[in-house]
This record gives structure tokens, C-alpha cells and sequence, in this order.
């Protein structure tokens, strides 16, 4: 049975292959870890007393749950602030209005070429320079304000994005039954464009909780700064690093599962709205019944 258009589903002696070049692949990776780990285990850092203060609640207590902690707040309020600019510049860069959509243009342009980090110990130094936040939120407002700037353009692109990849059909409905531009682009465009990129958008979570480790740079408290803590104190940099980056891998991951199940929800609604009309969904009725009559007025057949 063929199992798409360039290739046909594998036979027997192409899986047992398949499983053989697997396990193969599998030997040889654990190989190597083997070989690096006994190379490190000759310097002494994977020996089970530099382990063990992972067992102690001090570490967790005092340095990997206030990193988590760190980790989670930055990455919080940059999303909050980031889907807010986001949704604003997406809307600008749609706008009829040049003196809307040039200068849109130009700062999501911008800031999507510029590193984050780049950003960050900008923004580090003019806070600093003009005591704009306190001394222990410095860092804080630092990391913040390049993860939001970077990341609101990248969403700006994506909502950008949202809005064209919809019908045409259903901009012109809106605009037929008496909807302004900006009405239509609120109630109308705006809100399936951000359903179908939220998939999208949420996976960028990941991106903005892996960028919170180059606070590390300018002394933000987060995993990463934690793990140089730990191994200062302790002499075990690398089984500190070895557990954030393990800790990094669990937060990543429980994200990107959200993203799937959010992803799965709303193409079951998509699925299920494409049948009915919610009852409060007045203006998408009418711009549905706008488009029926414009296809019967077309096709001469009945329509919705």
C-alpha cells in the first residue's frame, strides 16, 4: 500500500533493516557518552560526591527552585508583554494607513535583526545609566524588555500571517454588510487569525524560556546562573549544569505538550464551528449570510 507520493510503505526486509540501522545507531550513541563520560569521570566531576548535593534539600531550596522560579517569572512577563506588543504591531503592519504600517514595518523589522541579547545588556545599561528600576529588579527589566521587543515582532509576523492566510471572502462579507475596516479587523479577522497561529505562538514559549538563560550575562538569578553558583560552592560545576540543562529539558517539553493539546483543540473547534453558528456570534453570522448571498448572486444556486 503506498504510504505517500514519492515513496511506498517499507516491506519486511525493508523494516527489519530499518530496526537494524536503529539499534546500530543506539550501540553507537551510548558508546560515545560511555567514552565522554569516562573522559570527565578522570577529572573527578562525575564521581557520586559531586551528586549528592543534588539529594540535599538546601540546593533545591536555596538555588534551583528561586532559578526556576527566576526562569518562569521572566519568561511570564515577556510573553504577557510580548503578545500584547505583538498583537498591536501585527494589526499596524495590516493597516490601511502608512503612517501606521511604515513605522510597524520598521520596528518588527528591526527588532527581529537585532540578537536578544544584544537587547538585553542595552537595556541593562540605559536602566542603569538613568536609575529607571531598582538596583534587584535591574536584571529583571533587562531580560524583559529584549525577550518582549524580540519575540512581539516575531508574533507580529505570525498574527500577519493569521490574518492573510484567511479568505479573502470573508473580509469582503464583513465590509459588504456595513463592518469599518477596523471592526471587521476586531471582531471578524483578528480572532481567527490568532486561533489558528496559537499553536504557533505558544510554541515560541520555548523560545522565550530558553533566551532567559542569557540573562545570565547581566547577573539575572535564573537556572543558569544558579547551576555557576552551585558548582562554585560545591566544586561540581558540571553535574550542575548537567541537572539544569535536565530541568531546561522537562519545563521544554511540558510546554510543547501544551502546544500539541492546544493545537488539537482548536482544529476539533475549527472542525465543529464549521457546521454551526454560535448564537452571541452575531457579526460571523452575518458575515456568513453576507457570503451565501454573494455566492448565490454569483453562482445563481441557493445559498446557506
Amino acid at each position: 500500500m503506498s504510504a505517500g507520493v514519492l515513496f511506498d510503505a517499507p516491506g519486511p526486509r525493508a523494516r527489519r533493516l530499518y530496526a537494524v540501522i536503529g539499534a546500530a545507531s543506539i550501540v553507537i550513541l551510548l558508546l560515545i557518552v560511555w567514552f565522554v563520560l569516562a573522559k570527565l569521570d578522570d577529572k573527578g566531576q562525575l564521581t557520586a560526591a559531586k551528586w549528592k548535593p543534588f539529594l540535599t534539600g538546601e540546593i533545591w531550596s536555596q538555588y534551583l527552585i528561586p532559578g526556576i522560579l527566576g526562569t518562569l517569572k521572566a519568561a511570564a512577563i515577556s510573553v504577557v508583554f510580548a503578545g500584547v506588543l505583538g498583537v498591536l504591531l501585527g494589526v499596524g503592519r495590516l493597516s490601511s494607513a502608512k503612517w501606521i504600517r511604515w513605522p510597524s514595518s520598521i520596528v518588527v523589522e528591526f527588532f527581529r535583526s537585532v540578537p536578544v541579547l544584544l537587547m538585553m545588556l542595552f537595556a541593562y545599561f540605559i536602566y542603569g545609566h538613568y536609575a529607571t528600576f531598582p538596583a534587584d529588579q535591574l536584571a529583571l527589566a533587562g531580560v524583559v524588555t529584549g525577550l518582549t521587543f524580540y519575540n512581539g515582532s516575531v508574533i507580529a509576523e505570525l498574527v500577519r500571517s493569521g490574518v492573510h492566510s484567511l479568505p479573502k471572502g470573508q473580509n469582503e462579507a464583513a465590509l459588504a454588510i456595513g463592518l469599518t475596516t477596523g471592526k471587521t479587523m476586531r471582531l471578524v479577522l483578528l480572532p481567527q487569525a490568532i486561533t489558528a497561529m496559537m499553536p504557533a505562538i505558544v510554541g515560541q514559549l520555548v523560545v522565550v524560556l530558553k533566551d532567559t538563560a542569557l540573562g545570565y550575562i547581566i547577573t539575572y538569578e535564573e537556572l543558569l546562573r544558579k547551576a555557576e553558583q552551585i558548582g562554585n560552592f560545591k566544586a561540581n560545576l558540571l553535574p550542575a549544569l548537567i541537572v539544569v540543562g535536565v530541568l531546561y529539558i522537562l519545563i521544554n517539553n511540558l510546554v510543547g505538550l501544551l502546544a500539541t493539546r492546544l493545537e488539537a483543540r482548536t482544529r476539533r473547534r475549527g472542525r465543529s464551528a464549521s457546521g454551526t453558528i454560535a448564537p452571541d456570534q452575531n457579526d460571523q453570522a452575518a458575515v456568513a449570510v453576507a457570503a451565501a448571498n454573494a455566492n448565490q448572486a454569483y453562482t445563481g444556486q441557493p445559498g446557506a
